[in-house]
């Protein structure tokens, strides 16, 4: 038998760490039934028992006000896991304890984990664990997620509830009026097929609270007249407090949180600054923050490129030299020799060349994630991005972007207003994903190798700029109306566990190899194909040694094709036909490039740097971070806007990269 767990708690309180450690990293991602909210899972074994872990949303309450919360709500509630594991920040007790308290009235079966015990002390704050258990009647257990201690304590007191058969006891008094009307409501439901699925006393009270959702199911379950009686109910009660019940429940329930707080938590003399409040005083600053953010974007390309030199090397020696002489000196057939050899090897090698610095950005990243910084950088973009035209909402999407558009773009469902939804959606994939980081390390490494680190981050700067143009023309013509803001939790600055940096690294170094076996490596095949073929049928391998040869394959074809249109900005039809598959996945341009050239790693670089001049090589630079989206970007936009936007945010991003690139190669030839 596998008992299942449910992890919850409010944003920043270092739900992934225990996640991660609890589950080693061994987790599957996908998507809960019917929305596109991310859903992780995971599982683990102690003393001979399984575990699956299921990783909810950070939550602040189980009112469903977002999509989030309905999820956390209805999995703790209806789906009934075996054990809640409630993630609560030891030094904000009093904010997280709401949630606590709120998943004790549904009747969860709960271990809290009192994380981050290590700050409270810092801070001064001791707490009387035994008298916090005492009070909610739950397993309390501290913990350092980030160090290691704790989690065996957590581990053994999630088997001790999994394996226990009671349910909290824990129950909040509402006064005399309130109670009344839940035991009236209470009367309503007994004996009902709700009374199956829900404890009577939660339903009653999210009744009270106007819960659309539940009395939408007491409608579908008891019709209309039901819900009639227990309007009335909340109405009369409504007169007899002279305020709406929601607000009284929800004032009594704080109440309760604060007596609890009162009762557990002593508070030595506060420091007049912590160490966060300096930090964020300068990290945040309206004149220090941007520089701060571009110097450590431009540190951190830097660091990836001068300590994975060696690992970049190697890997080029690897998949020119030593795989490809084998495939040229054991398989005897020569369009076999030619697929691994030019295809296969030539083809990916050029992409997975680039693996070590992507790995080790990724590793900054998460890094600066666990660190804190991240939210900083949303608070400090969120100020620029408010005054031109994106939603304070939109901040988060744009960050995921960095990873992956797709997800970034299905994060836009948290976003209420429709304006700010459509216009964050359509100018995310200006967000330059790491699937686009390969085509920046090999022309930055080709042509601007004494300042590649400098000119990386350039892409990122240029990102954020156009974002900020297009989302204000967009919402000066087809999106107007006014912006709206969110309130931001900054979380305090930690240290960041090396465990953790390293696994969150993995995981997405993995969804990068993931697709280089996958759509990549399809994509190469076909490739390869249309490039021992043509217009005039079979061409051979000796395409890839021959360019009159290469000139008469399909590649060539498509490329030619759309040539007219970029000489102008100095590109032959082998950097148009990369352009076109890069339509695929934007991965796919380097490999193609690889092909289209016969050559890849440092001497295709080579190949590349005698070819163009370096603002030609920059506009392609340009170009690829701002053209079409990939067809999964594409299909994401379509999926969450329709086909209208999806056609309109690839026209109008062809027209965007088509200018800057001019842009660019006008510029550049007034110096070169």
């Amino acid at each position: 038998m596998t008992h299942v767990v449910a992890l919850v708690g409010n944003p920043n309180v270092g739900k992934s760490v225990i996640f991660n450690s609890l589950t080693g990293g061994k987790a599957w991602v996908g998507n809960w039934p019917g929305v596109t909210v991310e859903k992780k899972v995971g599982r683990y074994r102690f003393l001979g028992r399984e575990f699956e872990v299921v990783d909810l949303p950070g939550i602040y309450g189980l009112s469903a006000f977002s999509v989030d919360e309905r999820i956390a709500r209805d999995f703790i509630v209806e789906g009934r896991p075996d054990v809640v594991l409630n993630i609560v920040n030891a030094s904000n007790l009093g904010k997280d304890l709401y949630l606590t308290v709120s998943l004790l009235e549904a009747g969860a079966k709960l271990v809290i984990a009192l994380n981050m015990m290590d700050l409270a002390e810092d801070r001064g704050i001791e707490i009387d664990v035994q008298g916090l258990r005492r009070i909610l009647g739950v397993p309390v257990v501290p913990t350092i997620a980030t160090k290691g201690v704790g989690l065996e304590a957590l581990r053994r007191a999630i088997l001790s509830v999994a394996e226990s058969k009671g349910v909290p006891k824990f129950r909040i008094g509402y006064g005399r009026d309130v109670e009344r009307a839940i035991d009236e409501i209470k009367a309503i439901l007994a004996g009902t097929p709700l009374e199956e699925r829900y404890p009577l006393r939660w339903l009653a009270i999210r009744l009270l609270e106007g819960d659309p959702d539940y009395l939408q199911r007491v409608r579908e379950a008891l019709g209309e007249e039901a819900c009639e009686r227990i309007r009335g109910i909340k109405e009369d009660l409504s007169r007899r407090l002279g305020a709406d019940p929601e607000d009284a429940i929800v004032e009594r329930r704080h109440a309760v949180v604060m007596d609890v707080v009162s009762r557990v938590v002593r508070t030595a003399r506060r420091p007049s600054f912590t160490m966060t409040e300096v930090l964020d005083y300068v990290v945040t600053h309206k004149i220090f923050g941007i520089p701060i953010l571009l110097t450590m974007l431009y540190f951190a390309f830097r660091i990836a490129f001068d300590l994975t030199a060696p690992l970049v090397d190697a890997i080029d020696w690897l998949f020119s030299d030593y795989l490809s002489g084998l495939a040229e000196a054991h398989i005897g057939s020569e369009w076999l020799r030619s697929l691994v050899s030019d295809g296969i090897l030539n083809g990916l090698g050029t992409l997975l060349v680039f693996l070590p610095n992507i790995a080790f950005f990724f590793l900054l990243l998460s890094a600066m994630e666990d660190l804190g910084y991240m939210t900083r950088v949303a608070f400090i973009m969120d100020k620029i991005m408010y005054r031109l035209g994106l939603s304070g909402k939109s901040i988060i999407p744009i960050i995921l972007g960095v990873g992956c558009n797709v997800p970034a773009i299905l994060a836009t469902r948290n976003i209420e207003d429709e304006r700010d939804r459509k216009v964050t959606a359509m100018v995310l994939p200006l967000v330059p994903c790491s699937a686009r980081l390969p085509i920046f390390l090999l022309f930055s490494a080709a042509f601007f190798s004494s300042f590649r680190g400098a000119v990386i981050a350039s892409m990122y700067v240029i990102s954020i700029g156009v974002i900020a143009l297009v989302a204000n023309l967009f919402r000066r013509t087809a999106f107007r109306g006014p912006t709206t803001g969110f309130i931001m939790e900054m979380p305090p600055y930690m240290v960041p566990s090396i465990r953790n940096v390293l696994m969150k690294t993995w995981i997405r170094t993995r969804k990068f190899l993931e697709k280089a076996g996958t759509v990549i490596f399809g994509s190469v095949i076909v490739i390869w194909i249309m490039s021992v073929t043509g217009p005039s049928g079979y061409i051979g391998p000796g395409a890839f040694e021959d360019p009159s040869l290469m000139a008469k394959s399909w590649v060539a074809w498509m490329g030619m094709k759309l040539e007219p249109l970029l000489r102008p900005l100095g590109w032959d039809w082998r950097l148009a036909a990369a352009l076109i598959y890069g339509f695929l996945a934007k991965e796919v341009v380097v490999s193609t490039l690889s092909l289209a050239f016969g050559k890849g790693g440092v001497a295709l670089m080579r190949e590349l740097s005698s070819m163009l001049l370096p603002h030609q090589a920059f506009a392609f630079m340009v170009f690829s971070l701002t053209y079409v989206p990939c067809i999964p970007t594409i299909a994401a936009i379509r999926s969450e806007l329709g086909t209208k936007y999806a056609i309109l945010t690839v026209l109008y991003q062809m027209a965007l990269a088509y200018l800057l690139a001019l842009l660019v190669v006008a510029l550049g030839g007034l110096v070169f």
